[in-house]
Order: C-alpha cells, then structure tokens, then sequence
C-alpha cells in the first residue's frame, strides 16, 4: 500500500511539473522521506526519480524545439558542479535553514511571475517580427551554478528556481525556459544523486517505484505545455511555486 501510495503520488507530481517545466522534487520529497531507510538515502532516492521525470518531461519539449542548446551549454556544466558539491557536504549545513530559504525565494518568485506581461507586439502584421532580446550568460552560469549547490544540499533538482531565473535573469522567453530547464535538470539529477553516494546509497525499491510512476505522468504533462499560451503558461508556472514554497515551507518547519 506504501509503494502504491508513493507511485500515485509521483504520477501527480511528474503529470503537474510537466506541464510548467519543473519535477516539483520539493512536493515529492516528504513522501519519499517518510518512506526512505534514512533521511541521507531519501534525498539522494528523491533527486535520481526528479532526474527521471526531467529526462521524461524533456523528450515532448525536445522535439518541439522548446531547448535552447546555446543556453543549456552555459548553464548546466556549472548546474553540475554545484549539485555535486552540494550532495557531498549536504551534512554539513542544516536543511531546515535552506528549505526555509529556498521556499521563501519559491513564494516571492511566483508571486512576482503573476504580474508578468508577455512583451508588447506591434500591431503591423506585414512588419518582420523584432528580434528575440540577448540573453545574459553571465547570470545563466551564475544562477546555474547557486541553484545546483542549493539542490545538492537539499536532494532537490531546484526547477523551481532556475525557471524564474531563466525567465527574469536571463531573459529566456516562457517554452524555452520550460523547456531548457528540464535538460539542465536531467544533468543535476545524476549529479546530485551521485553527489549523495558517500552518504547514503538510494534506496532501490523507493526509486524504481516512484521512476516507473513519473514517466506518463511528466510525458502528459508535457505534451499539455504547447496548448498553453505565453501568458497562461507562466501564470500555471506561478501558481505552481508558490505551492511549492508553501510546501517546503511546512517541510521545513516540521
């Protein structure tokens, strides 16, 4: 009844980060702690299945060009580094502190994504379309690198983060930062889980559960990204950090 618990519940979580780009480890990971041999394997069990489901989620995002490869070649070598340094010394700091802060950054960003505007359109539609804006690498690498750190530490992919961070930071447009952000995470879920290797192996049977579980429900998730407009898309985004701020705030807290 447990394993059938934590599959439906990773169906549900892969089927909603799906959609807004993002593996919401943070929601998974009480249930997979509750169940864990120990908090160590737990944390290392939850960001291997999150890797699973942002490698799943990818695959529809891949082939509808919704990747920025450019951007993913800055941001992920970084992103694995931190997530490799952080699952080695994720002893040492304590996680309550870090859950605390990373919900607070979850609940501002969300709010602050719910008063975004997609950019103004001209109105001449014979007009050539404006070029799409630079982006800033230096806040990619930078970013990458904090955010990988940070989800080392906690057993987090950290997608709830490094969205925002594309959008407002870097400058990404909505799909792409859906899209690129998955396949950063695809690299600091194995980089985290093998960060977390010293500590405590994953336990097995927790993770091929809540893997299998993930698949369909991030392929779903997926495919329904495209039917959202621009707009819909980041206000779903929204909403979605701020529950799971809220989320890692009672995480947190008990």
């Amino acid at each position: 009844m447990e394993l059938a618990a934590l599959a439906l519940w990773c169906f549900l979580v892969a089927l909603s980060g799906g959609l807004a780009g993002l593996v919401l480890g943070n929601i998974r990971l009480p249930v997979v702690l509750l169940l864990a041999s120990s908090p160590a394997a737990g944390g290392g069990t939850n960001i291997a299945i999150s890797g699973v489901a942002a490698a799943t989620a990818s695959v529809a995002h891949l082939r509808a060009g919704r990747v920025n490869w450019r951007l993913f070649g800055w941001m992920a070598p970084p992103s694995i580094a931190g997530a490799l340094a952080g699952g080695y010394v994720s002893g040492v700091i304590p996680e309550s502190a870090l859950l605390l802060a990373i919900a607070g950054v979850l609940i501002y960003s969300g709010i602050d994504l719910m008063r975004w505007t997609p950019p103004t359109r001209g109105v001449d539609s014979s007009a050539a379309p404006p070029p799409d804006p630079p982006l800033d690498i230096r806040a990619a690498v930078l970013s990458g690198a904090v955010i990988g750190l940070l989800g080392g530490l906690v057993g987090l992919i950290l997608g709830t983060l490094r969205v925002p961070a594309l959008l407002k930071l870097v400058g990404e447009s909505p799909a792409r930062a859906v899209g690129t952000n998955l396949t950063v995470g695809v690299c600091v879920g194995v980089a985290g889980a093998i960060g977390h290797l010293p500590s405590a192996a994953p336990d097995l049977d927790l993770l091929a559960v809540g893997a299998v579980a993930s698949v369909p429900g991030a392929l779903l998730g997926a495919r329904l990204t495209g039917r959202l407009s621009e707009q819909q898309l980041v206000r779903a985004i929204a909403v979605v950090l701020v529950v799971a701020g809220g989320a890692a705030a009672v995480q947190a807290l008990i």
